[in-house]
């Protein structure tokens, strides 16, 4: 067979039907992520921008480059040593699964640290991910408003860190900051759990809006606790259909900050002041806090710098 008849019969741009697809290819590649050990840098990579460069030399792909983004994955070791049989320091990850379970090891894993660095084994505590992953759990068990009730009239702290983690939680996804994304969720689970027991109460309709938030992002480490959870809180399978949560921005904008007063470089006090405080009531507010009356003992102030608001700073004479 002539080559230049298989070029034209198969290779050619204008050809659909057979072995080579341009259609399904631009529709597959390139790929947006590529993630992998650093030791495919020569292998898988290597491999692939090459082929890439020759399809589109002959004219089949338009683009140059097979991915668009590479990120190389940190490596788990255990004691300080890649794990290894004759070392003798390998973990046997069927048993962590049967001892945690498999959300708490991948969890263990993720928080550990930003996926590009190496973790060691001997220093994690999947332990810790499962009670994390329990206690988000208990929510979903203690919610007891229905199903799309007014989460508007829900009780406003609350909602405000369920916001505050929804973005935060998105803005570090997308910045693979994964690690950081579960601390988020960890905090929002501290603070329903507060509301549940010392708050407004499971029947309040911000417990209901930050469960089912946390159900959704938490589909991202944890896929098999959070359809239990989604299941719980009474919607159809599966979490992973879900909308994104999307944060409301007035809820993001503080209803107060806390202002530092120093006096010679010494904390003396802490106030609550307003984000829009002006300059002039916050010095007003700082001078007449009995801590600093104290610290200053009737000296004259010599110097004064404020940098609202969020910090005060007193020099006596």
């Amino acid at each position: 067979m002539d080559s230049s008849w298989y070029y034209f019969r198969y290779c050619s741009p204008n050809y659909t039907e057979g072995p080579f697809d341009p259609a399904a290819v631009a529709n597959w590649m390139p790929v947006a992520q590529y993630v992998g050990g650093v030791e495919h840098a020569i292998l898988h990579l290597l491999y692939s921008r090459f082929f890439t460069k020759v399809l589109q030399d002959i004219g089949l792909v338009k683009f140059s480059e097979p991915f668009g983004s590479l990120m190389n994955q940190g490596q788990v070791i255990n004691q300080g040593k890649a794990m290894s049989k004759s070392l003798g320091n390998g973990v046997d990850l069927g048993k962590q699964i049967d001892t945690y379970g498999v959300d708490a090891i991948r969890t263990t894993v993720v928080f550990a640290g930003p996926p590009e660095d190496d973790i060691d084994w001997a220093d994690m505590s999947p332990g810790s991910s499962l009670k994390f992953l329990q206690r988000a759990y208990r929510l979903a068990t203690d919610v007891a408003s229905e199903v799309g009730a007014d989460s508007a009239a829900g009780e406003l702290s609350l909602r405000r860190a369920t916001h505050k983690a929804i973005a935060e939680v998105t803005e570090t996804i997308e910045g693979r900051r994964f690690n950081v994304s579960v601390a988020r969720m960890m905090e929002l689970v501290n603070a329903t759990r507060k509301t549940i027991d010392t708050g407004a109460g499971a029947a309040d309709p911000a417990v209901r809006e930050a469960a089912e938030a946390l159900a959704i992002m938490l589909s991202t480490v944890a896929p098999y606790v959070a359809e239990e959870m989604w299941e719980l809180l009474g919607h159809a399978p599966s979490v992973a259909n879900a909308t994104w949560p999307v944060a409301d921005p007035a809820l993001l904008v503080a209803d107060e900050v806390t202002c530092v007063v120093q006096v010679q470089g010494k904390v003396r006090a802490k106030l609550a002041v307003s984000p829009s405080i002006s300059e002039d009531e916050l010095k007003a507010l700082a001078l007449a806090d009995p801590g600093v009356v104290r610290a200053l003992d009737g000296r004259e102030v010599r110097q004064l710098i404020i940098r609202a608001p969020k910090l005060v700073s007193i020099v006596p004479a």
